[in-house]
Formats: C-alpha cells, sequence, structure tokens
C-alpha cells in the first residue's frame, strides 16, 4: 500500500525530509510511529509526525520528539572502543576501529569454542527492540552458540503470551482489531467497531506494546467503544466517565479469569457455536470453573461480587468485544494459567478472529522462516546443550532460548558447564530493567573471561563488564523494517530510511552481517543490509526499494480463518494445535507435567501464602508500568524527558502513607526479605490500599560511573525486591507485579 508521496524530500529552506517509521534504538517497541526526519547537512535538526501514515496520523511520541538530544548527546559512544579485562569497572577506554574490534571479537570466539565448546558463549539480548528480529540468528549461525538469553526471571515478558497462543491457539500472537491491517481503517467494510475494549493488565497509551499503537484506542473511544480496564491501578482510560475499572489484588487474575469462565457457563451467556465446534476440552473447563463461585473470587481478588456479576453479563451479552493483554501476564509465576483462561474467555465470547475481536497471525511469522533457519545451522547435539532445554521444555520449546534463572544458576556454578564469554545486544540488565537479583548477575559476570557490548550509551552494564563495545546506530541512521510483532502478527510493516549518519555508528543487523561474514560467510552470504532485506522481503514479492517507495504496507485480513484452513499447515479447517482445536484443556502442557485446565495459585510472597511475614511486610508490591518518557532504563540522560521524569516513582494510597509518616515528594525505601531500594513517594488514590506500586529502570547518569557505583545503579533497583527462580512450571512468570514488602520513610536517595 502507498500514500503516494516520495520518501525522500528537499525543501525550500534546505532542509531535507526524510520519510520514515521508527523503531530502535533508542528503545522502543515496533509501534511505528510514521515520521519525517529533518536534517540540514547531514545533521537532524527535527522529527515531525506524518500525517499520511494511516496509524499514527502524525501523532509522535516524546522519546522520538527528543531524538536530536539523543543523538548529539556528548555521552553517546559513537566509537568502537576496548579496555584490558583488569580494568573492568573503570573508565578505562580507548578508541579502536571497526576492523581492530571484530578481529579481537571472532579470534576470541574461535578460541573459546576451540579450548571451552561454542556452549561456553552466551548472547544476552534485550527486550522489545529491533535487535529482536537479529539476536538469536547473532547467536545461532553468527556466532555459532546455542545459549541466547533474555535474562528477565521467567522470561517474563511477552515470551510467555506468544508460547500460550503457540500452545492453546497453534496461531500468532493474539492482537486487539484497531483495524490497522486495512488503508480505510475503521471505515473498511469488513470491520465492526467493538462495543467494549477489554485491556487486561495493559495500559498501551504509554507503553505501545510490541506494535499496538496504543492511542488506537482513544480513536476507537472516539467512535463508541467502551474500555474494561483490569489492573490494580486506576488508569486514564479506566477512568474516564462510562469506562469500567476493575482494580483487583496484584496477581490474582487467574482467580478473576475462572470466576468469569464459570459465571459465562452457569449464565449460559457464551458462544455455543464456536465453542462446540472449535474448542477442545470445554466440559472439563466448566467444571473446573465451578471451583471459583464469586464470593470465592471476590475474597481472593479484592473486586465486589455484584462488580464481577456485571463484567460477566457484560462479555456474555454485548459483541464484539475486542481484547489486549499486558505485561501482567508474564510476570506472575500463575501467568501460563491466566494466559489459557484468558484465551478460552476470548473463545467464550466469539472474540477469536472476528470482525472487532481479536486479529492472530498465521502460525508461520513474517521473517520467520529466516529467524527458524538459523537455528539449524546447530546440530542437534549442540543444539541440546541450551542451559534449561531439558529441564523447561515448555519454554524452551516455544522460545528457542535459554531458561534465564537457569543460566545464572549456571553463571554462578558452572553447572552443568561454565561460561566463558558474552555478547550484550542492546541490554542493560544490571539497571532494574529485567533480571531479578542484579547483583548476582552482576557478581556472575564479572567473572567471565571475555564480554561484549553493543549499546548506545555507557550504561552500568557496560561499565562493570565489558571489554569491547561496538556503537549502536539510532532508528534514524540505518535501513532496516518496523515489523508489529515481530512478525507474529503483522499489522502493518513500514521501511526504517537512513537520514543521517554519526560517528562510526553501525545496526544490529550491520553488525550480525559483519561477524557473520567472518565466522560464517556460507550462512551470512549479504554483503550490505540492504541486500539482505531484499531477500527477507521476497516472500511478499518486493525488495526493500519497492518498501522504501511504497511508504508503508498493510497485507489486509481475512477474518474466521479457521473455516476456511489458513491456520494450520496441512490445509485444513481448524486451528494449528495438536487437536485442531482451541485447547482449553492443553494437550501439550499434561506432556510436560503441568495440569491441562487453567487453575489459581496464591503467589508465593503474599500474606496469605507467608503468614509469618505478614507483619513484617504488610504491602504489596507491583512494578513496572510504564510512563511516556523513558523505555525501560533508556532516556534517563536526555535532559527534556528526565525534566518530565526527574526520580523514581512510588506510589502510596492516602490511606496507608500516615501509617508510616510519608507525605508527597519523601523519599521512601521499600524493602523485603531479598533486597531494597529508594524511590519518591507519589500519594494518590490511583492505587489500591495495601499495594505500592514502583516505577523500574531506574540508574543516575551524572553520578560516578566507575564500580562500586556504576551510575547509581543499585540504589534505585526495585528488582532486587524479586526472588531468583520463582517460576511456574514450565518455566514462564516471576512476580514482578506481587510480592509483599515494607516501606519506611529515609532523608533522601543516600541518607538514611
Amino acid at each position: 500500500m502507498a500514500y503516494g508521496k516520495e520518501w525522500k524530500e528537499v525543501r525550500e529552506d534546505g532542509t531535507v525530509a526524510t520519510r520514515s517509521n521508527t523503531w530502535s534504538p533508542p528503545g522502543s517497541h515496533p509501534v511505528g510511529y510514521g515520521v519525517k526526519v529533518i536534517t540540514k547537512d547531514g545533521k537532524l535538526i527535527r522529527i515531525e509526525g506524518d500525517e499520511d501514515n494511516p496509524i499514527t496520523n502524525g501523532r509522535v511520541n516524546a522519546m522520538n520528539l527528543a531524538m536530536r538530544e539523543y543523538t548529539y548527546s556528548p555521552q553517546r559512544i559513537i566509537y568502537p572502543m576496548k579496555r584490558d579485562p583488569k580494568d573492568r569497572g573503570k573508565d578505562k577506554w580507548e578508541r579502536i576501529s571497526w576492523d581492530e574490534a571484530l578481529d579481537i571479537c571472532c579470534d576470541k570466539i574461535n578460541e573459546m569454542k576451540e579450548k571451552y565448546g561454542a556452549e561456553s558463549i552466551v548472547v544476552f539480548g534485550g527486550t522489545g527492540r529491533e535487535a529482536c528480529i537479529y539476536y538469536y540468528a547473532l547467536a545461532f549461525s553468527a556466532i555459532g552458540t546455542p545459549n541466547c538469553c533474555y535474562t528477565q526471571s521467567g522470561w517474563s515478558c511477552y515470551g510467555p503470551r506468544c508460547s500460550v497462543t503457540d500452545y492453546i491457539l497453534g496461531a500468532g500472537y493474539p492482537e486487539m482489531d484497531y483495524a490497522g491491517y486495512f488503508p480505510d481503517r475503521f471505515d473498511d467494510p469488513d470491520y465492526v467497531m467493538p462495543q467494549y475494549i477489554v485491556l487486561w493488565g495493559k495500559y498501551p497509551l504509554p507503553s505501545n506494546g510490541d506494535g499496538l499503537f496504543g492511542h488506537a484506542v482513544v480513536d476507537m473511544m472516539k467512535r463508541g467503544s467502551k474500555v474494561i480496564s483490569i489492573d490494580p491501578r486506576i488508569t486514564w482510560v479506566g477512568a474516564i466517565d462510562g469506562n469500567i475499572n476493575i482494580q483487583l489484588r496484584p496477581q490474582t487474575d487467574t482467580a478473576l479469569a475462572l470466576g468469569l469462565i464459570n459465571l459465562l457457563f452457569e449464565n449460559d451467556t457464551y458462544d455455543h457455536e464456536f465453542v462446540e465446534n472449535w474448542c477442545y476440552g470445554w466440559k472439563q473447563l466448566k467444571e473446573r470453573a465451578k471451583e471459583y463461585p464469586v464470593d470465592k473470587v471476590s475474597e481472593i481478588t479484592w473486586v465486589p461480587e455484584e462488580q464481577i456479576r456485571k463484567l460477566a453479563d457484560i462479555l456474555g451479552t454485548s459483541k464484539p468485544i475486542t481484547w489486549a493483554w499486558g505485561l501482567a501476564f508474564d510476570q506472575n509465576k500463575n501467568g501460563v494459567q491466566l494466559g489459557q483462561a484468558f484465551l478460552s474467555l476470548c473463545a467464550m465470547t466469539g472474540s477469536i478472529d472476528t470482525p472487532g475481536g481479536i486479529t492472530i497471525g498465521p502460525p508461520a511469522a513474517l521473517l520467520g522462516k529466516w529467524r527458524m533457519e538459523q537455528r539449524s545451522y546447530l546440530p542437534d547435539d549442540l543444539w541440546a546443550k541450551r542451559i534449561g532445554a531439558e529441564e523447561w521444555p515448555g519454554l524452551s520449546t516455544g522460545m528457542a532460548t535459554t531458561q534465564p534463572d537457569a543460566t545464572l544458576d549456571t553463571l554462578e556454578t558452572g553447572e552443568p558447564y561454565k561460561l566463558h564469554m558474552a555478547w550484550f545486544n542492546s541490554s542493560n540488565f544490571l539497571a532494574p530493567t529485567c533480571s531479578a537479583q542484579p547483583k548476582r548477575w552482576h557478581d556472575g559476570l564479572v567473572k567471565l573471561d571475555f564480554v561484549v557490548i553493543q549499546d548506545l550509551y555507557m550504561t552500568p552494564t557496560a561499565m562493570a563488564c565489558g571489554d569491547i563495545f561496538l556503537p549502536m546506530s539510532t532508528w534514524a541512521e540505518h535501513d532496516g523494517i518496523c515489523i508489529t510483532h515481530y512478525g507474529r502478527n503483522t499489522v502493518f510493516m513500514g521501511p526504517m530510511n537512513k537520514a543521517l549518519q554519526v560517528g562510526e555508528c553501525k545496526s544490529d543487523i550491520e553488525v550480525c552481517l559483519a561477524v557473520g561474514n567472518r565466522l560464517n560467510p556460507e550462512w551470512w552470504p549479504w554483503k550490505t543490509a540492504e541486500e539482505f532485506l531484499d531477500a527477507q522481503l521476497e516472500e511478499l514479492g518486493m525488495t526493500f526499494e519497492d518498501l522504501r517507495e511504497a511508504g508503508f504496507y498493510q497485507p489486509g485480513y481475512t477474518y474466521k480463518k479457521y473455516e476456511k484452513g489458513m491456520l494450520r499447515f496441512d490445509g485444513e479447517p481448524g486451528f494449528n494445535t495438536v487437536t485442531g482445536m482451541v485447547e482449553m484443556k492443553s494437550t501439550l502442557y499434561r506432556a510436560w507435567g503441568e495440569d491441562p485446565l487453567p487453575y489459581y495459585e496464591e503467589p508465593n510472597y503474599s500474606q496469605i501464602s507467608r503468614p509469618q511475614d505478614a507483619e513484617k511486610y504488610p504491602l504489596i508490591m507491583t512494578t513496572g508500568a510504564r510512563t511516556y518518557t523513558s523505555f525501560h532504563s533508556e532516556h534517563r540522560q536526555v535532559p527534556s524527558l528526565r525534566h518530565i521524569n526527574p526520580w523514581p516513582v512510588i506510589e502510596i494510597n492516602p490511606e496507608d502513607a500516615p501509617k508510616y509518616n510519608v507525605t508527597e515528594g519523601d523519599w521512601v525505601e521499600v524493602y523485603n526479605m531479598f533486597g531494597e531500594a529508594r524511590l519518591k513517594a507519589h500519594i494518590t488514590p490511583t492505587i489500591h490500599a495495601g499495594v505500592v506500586h514502583c516505577t523500574h529502570g531506574w540508574w543516575y547518569p551524572e553520578q560516578d560511573g566507575e564500580e562500586p557505583n556504576l551510575f547509581g545503579v543499585w540504589k534505585s533497583n526495585i528488582n532486587s525486591l524479586i526472588p531468583h527462580f520463582n517460576v511456574g512450571k514450565l518455566g514462564f512468570g516471576a512476580p514482578y507485579k506481587g510480592v509483599m514488602c515494607n516501606i519506611k520513610r529515609v532523608k533522601s536517595l543516600d541518607q538514611d
């Protein structure tokens, strides 16, 4: 689909406007804001919104508006650097060439393979970035190691939802239907505006999770859709008149979902045609759900009985309903069961693959064939050595990575073998971005023989561990493809068009090509990013230049693909699962030793499960709600964004604040049996009494970067309070959004 505009335009004032679509770096999900990159004499002047983009319509987020500050910050690293391993933790970096950097890296890779085996190398990837497309291949076919790791305990970000979808639906990631597939959007004749939008554990306006343009919710509200927000916090959309806010106790979502399933069966308001013809195990689910009557669910979740009944009535009598599920599903030991129950609710309300319901991608992701092929480079015996693969097949089958908690154990113990080298691909995980118990990770990583860092700024992780630093380009400095849901549900796709060059920075795919050309040219035959992108787009019958000239690609959408044989590889009607149906009762879970039906499990670190600690830790801490000014630990050094959010924040209910002698703006230490962190108090009724919410991703680029301070990374590191290896039976889920704690007022960030 072309919107009929030149992708590069020289204006009368001498500036050049390059049309593009944003992804990362700097950190961002593939929401694909349509923008114009305004340059003059090769220098970035500003970012403008592209009003012709059919999704974002000229709207741009704060992080992209601040791109000039980010791009030209004096703190940015724009040349390769090296440091003697004996100087780790010290600012003793020296500039080198790319050739020298790559020579050192490739020599070390070959040395590690020869001495210790390819499995002694691990590639660490970040979350949500463009690198998500490439760091698997960097590990498997460029470097040649089976150990590719996302370090969040329980792989608690997006991966669980993708895996659950694969196991229960046999399809690509389900997304709320916001008509993104269609050029004429909401006016397309096949589209139906939903009566209700269920936002469950998701607030997409600041997060824009994984390609969902969050303000599509606002667009739909303007056309009459109402929002049901299920969240421990009252969000802006939940508070709007006419919308519904379901404020529940953190980590009790699965009990609520099972209670709603029970009421839909009890009231006989479920979609009989879909459930009885296309769902496996629904009778057994009906019996399981009877164990969750309304009074029991209300007691568990803190949601009033009448509110649960009203919600069930809406879900059973309103069509269509669209659904969006968020990070709260993943950051929950009980999250796999929650995902199964959630998809069952989508099925029972007739929402799957229907207009105004939820869209699902085909089982083979766009760009997925190439990514799958990269795994086949590794022989079976080496592939089997992935850390945690045998012990956690539920995770390793769906994600093809190591189990992250097991990876930390391997770093600490040297079992089942010792790790000697790490390659960090856009991941600052010592900052409170993902890894639980980050000091333990730090202590394990600094013992490695050799560490490579790919990033744009000196981070706590890079300062503590790195030996080689490879500088990365921003999205405005390289060619690439922005693809929603990493190809698992390609609502749309847009080109990233290089508009400028800063220093000697390279993109993720350029680094992959450089390493692959040297170490494995048979699998990396392309010399440029454009050659590589041409090869990937061939299946769509286009080149990268075609996509660049078109400006935007929307594949269109066929509803009810399960009736037409469009979801199964054999072309038969149904879903690409073992049974050919939506598996409300999972055949795979049973094979892996897990209950095939969803169930509620009380969090391990709550006042109910640990009454002996209830007095010492009377509050429940939830973490990680997104802001408009940062992506995890990034953007802290951008002045305009830091001005808006200058400090980490702990939200406290007005009923709780006086009990701890805390007032607005006080420094507060939050602590539990695992660790502590300091944040500034915000007293607000939008958080439930008995619950506190803490922002994540905080470090202080303005502070001393050398050891032991490391830019103040330990001071407000909320992940210090999250336990290691408190995961579900399939290896997924960790209590980032629900663990007991206490608080006390302190004088400052550094004083008691």
